[in-house]
């Protein structure tokens, strides 16, 4: 009870600020604005406003996830809140993962907007659905609990300015982890190829949650895939948000 009375606390927080509304009209805008980018490409135009409308959704909630998410903790800190929060009966551990659970509704809610803005953008262009759709935006939902489970580590122990800075250094290492493991495979350097199997273990791959291009092309979807690049962005969530409760857990606050 503890846990979901902090997530609903947070998740009202959160729908208030205008951040987030200036960030959906942006997104909105930029699925609205595909097919006009569609119309002046030569073929492929369904593909190309499935393709934007995805990169919209993904975009978007990533800003959300990092911007919103950097500054959950730190705003108790700054406001003085916490202490009145460490003076009751809750443990840190709850209380993190109350802000995480909020933050994660929120993330939601906006892409459900997104995802229904963009449903209706398909039907109005004629560009029709493909049945990998719901899956790409379910895994990019899936890594927004990965990127989220990350700004929430980083607030716990630093300012929202170093948090911004090591998410998005994260999020854009992970989303390049295989590639630079092959390079370094491919090459004949047995240290860059050391470090680079390092960073492939010690940042989640986010590379994993990307089928975009499967369902802008209407491929099948792998439901194979899908289960296990779920299972594989859960068990980083459940990771990181276990370090950052440790690292809360003995943050002094005085």
């Amino acid at each position: 009870m503890k846990v979901q009375a902090i997530a609903l606390t947070t998740f009202r927080e959160a729908v208030r600020d205008k951040i987030l509304y200036t960030l959906l009209f942006f997104a909105l805008a930029m699925i609205a604005a595909s097919a006009v980018i569609a119309d002046l490409t030569i073929g492929e135009y369904g593909k190309i406003i499935r393709d934007l409308g995805l990169a919209a959704i993904d975009l978007f909630g990533l800003m959300i996830a990092i911007f919103v998410g950097i500054g959950l903790v730190y705003k108790e800190i700054e406001r003085k809140t916490i202490y009145t929060i460490a003076s009751k009966p809750i443990a840190r551990w709850q209380f993190l993962l109350g802000k995480y659970l909020g933050l994660v509704m929120t993330l939601g809610a906006e892409v459900l907007v997104m995802t229904v803005g963009f449903l209706v953008q398909l039907q109005l262009t004629g560009a029709g659905t493909t049945g990998a759709l719901i899956p790409a935006i379910w895994l990019i939902f899936v890594e927004l609990l990965v990127v989220t489970a990350v700004a929430i580590l980083f607030s716990s122990f630093t300012t929202p300015m170093l948090s911004a800075l090591f998410t998005l250094g994260i999020t854009v290492v992970g989303r390049l982890t295989a590639q630079l493991k092959e390079l370094s495979e491919a090459g004949d350097a047995p240290g860059l190829e050391l470090v680079a199997s390092g960073i492939y273990r010690l940042v989640p791959d986010l590379a994993t949650f990307d089928i975009r291009t499967e369902a802008a092309y209407g491929r099948p979807v792998d439901w194979e895939y899908v289960g296990y690049a779920t299972g594989y962005g859960l068990l980083w969530t459940a990771v990181l948000l276990a370090i950052g409760t440790v690292v809360f857990q003995y943050r002094d606050f005085k």
